[in-house]
């Protein structure tokens, strides 16, 4: 009897053990080949725990779907360059505001203590990110208050940043991914801590796809800041020599964002129209003229009625109402967050300044080719490998600088950065989703799509077929450096220019403090060139989301 019994609490301990065994299996070993993972004895390491994307400084999250992309009210232009069309985009992260003149001028402030103008092999650096202030001049106006004031005064700390082109937008950008992801690791003890401050010159400086790539390159090489940070192991991990492996973050950590970059068309209109308006449970319904709910631009609700929604030119000679009483608050731009935010928590989606997209402009949007994640832009490079097998380092000696078309000069990289070519034929053989790096003009109705594709490539010189039915046969006009270092400038005043279209000429949208209520509709799109700026157009950043498409937990259509 007593056997019986010791034999069944053996079995039953067997059992418990082998359940055991079987949980600590499938929690920490890989379901792939059953090996641990995160052992300490070394092995694959990896963020097992990750739960989800941290909001980045200044995002708010904008969970994507389906909507209605294009005009759906009245189109009394009739320029036929917004039909509606259905569009998919994914989920992912806008700034709450524009860019700030105080968030601007603190990547101004880190450009001239890290490349200092006086330094003649910097000095094109700092002044090719500085704002063009002069764009507030008006020949018949008095505005030279806002020339000398309106970026630097603490009055207008809170007022979007204006005076910037679509390149030097792009180059924040970068410069605040970099600066994000360098004050992560630093929390995170990948880094000693201030050296982003104290440490940082031309030659030790952080650029977030050198640390991925190349995490030794980092700060010029200086192991005091990659390797003095507060992440000290106990039981370091080491090979077989005993060197201590897994020392730099990687993606796989999931510590680095993926970074800030301007939105696409696409995700600026849908994050604009704030699209639980237009829902019904899951049914979609379109038919939205502005960011805020109603078919007006004045407030109905009892406390503001009557007001303006946004800031923008009610009429000839009217930017603000009249003294004493002004229905928007404003006659030239307004601080961020005066206005009530739409339904996705996003400020000035509508009025205050138009705001700069990813997108070249193109008349027309190939909805037949793609109809999720729509982007026309796309220009892939790669990493330059150098002779001995390693990825080239741009230094403060091998700094390339483009002169733009309106004869400024603007640094193509900085040092530090990892040099970017096209890609090639490596990349692209025998590739179905996509055959050269430059994808602008894919099926855009250029020559190369056109009935006249036989007709070279529109050039006046060496190409007497050149006319005026090529499309996009916009002028050239002609800006370089001499062996002096003077500026070349010849305007093109032929008078078989057709367009102002290019590759080089970006899409803005929104209504601006400039601009009358018809620009307030998300769905309006206009163009300006990419290197040029005005006193009414300004920019927030937005952020791809990895992982899941909505935040937080959700069951799964098969589980009820």
């Amino acid at each position: 009897m007593k056997k019986n019994l010791v034999l069944k609490i053996l079995v039953v301990l067997t059992i418990l053990g082998t359940a055991t065994s079987c949980k600590k299996g499938k929690k920490g070993g890989s379901r792939a080949t059953g090996w641990a993972i995160n052992s300490k004895d070394g092995g694959f390491q990896y963020n097992t725990k990750y739960k989800e994307q941290e909001t980045a400084p200044g995002l708010v999250f904008v969970e994507g779907g389906t909507f209605t992309k294009g005009k759906v009210k009245d189109d009394p232009m009739h320029d036929w360059n917004n039909s509606p069309n259905q569009q998919h985009v994914q989920s992912f992260y806008m700034d709450e505001t524009e860019v700030t003149n105080i968030m601007y001028m603190e990547y101004l402030d880190w450009m001239k203590k890290v490349y200092p103008p006086e330094n003649e092999n910097f000095k094109e650096i700092y002044d090719g990110v500085v704002p063009y202030t002069l764009v507030w001049r008006d020949r018949l106006g008095f505005n030279e208050v806002m020339v000398t004031e309106y970026l630097r005064h603490p009055a207008y700390q809170d007022y979007p940043v204006v005076g910037v082109s679509w390149v030097q937008a792009n180059q924040f950008c970068v410069w605040r991914t970099d600066r994000v992801n360098e004050s992560a690791l630093e929390k995170n003890g990948y880094l000693k801590e201030g050296a982003k401050i104290t440490d940082v010159n031309a030659d030790s400086n952080f650029s977030t796809n050198t640390y991925i790539i190349s995490p030794t390159s980092t700060y010029g090489g200086n192991e005091e800041i990659l390797n003095g940070g507060k992440r000290k192991s106990k039981n370091p991990i080491t090979n077989a020599d005993g060197e201590e492996t897994h020392i730099y973050a990687t993606r796989e950590t999931g510590i680095l964002q993926p970074g800030y970059r301007l939105p696409t068309e696409s995700e600026w209109e849908f994050a604009a129209l704030g699209m639980s308006d237009l829902r019904s449970y899951n049914v979609h319904r379109g038919r939205k003229k502005y960011p805020w709910s109603g078919q007006y631009t004045r407030s109905g609700s009892r406390a503001t009625r009557g007001d303006q929604n946004a800031n923008f030119k009610q009429g000839k000679g009217d930017y603000g109402g009249i003294a004493g009483w002004s229905d928007d608050g404003a006659d030239i731009t307004q601080k961020v967050m005066f206005y009530e935010p739409n339904s996705y928590g996003l400020y000035d989606m509508a009025g205050n300044v138009a705001e700069w997209v990813a997108d070249v402009y193109r008349p027309i949007v190939d909805d037949e080719y793609t109809d999720f994640n729509y982007y026309r832009g796309n220009v892939y490079t790669k990493n330059k490998i150098g002779e001995d097998g390693k990825v080239v380092l741009i230094t403060a000696d091998s700094i390339v600088y483009d002169t733009l078309q309106n004869g400024k000069v603007v640094a193509a990289g900085l040092p530090g950065q990892i040099a970017q070519v096209p890609v090639d034929d490596n990349e692209t053989y025998l590739r179905t989703n996509f055959d050269k790096s430059n994808n602008i003009n894919f099926r855009d109705g250029d020559i190369a799509s056109s009935r006249y594709f036989d007709k070279g490539n529109g050039d006046d010189e060496g190409d007497k077929e050149a006319s005026s039915d090529i499309m996009y046969h916009s002028p050239k006009h002609r800006v370089e450096l001499d062996s002096m270092g003077n500026m070349i400038k010849e305007y093109d005043k032929s008078s078989k220019r057709t367009t102002l279209i290019n590759d080089q000429i970006r899409v803005y949208k929104g209504g601006s403090w400039k601009d009358r209520e018809y620009w307030l509709d998300p769905a309006e799109r206009r163009f300006y060139p990419q290197d040029m700026a005005t006193s009414y157009i300004g920019f927030r950043c937005a952020m791809s989301r990895v992982g899941s498409k909505s935040k937080g937990k959700r069951k799964s259509p098969g589980k009820r």
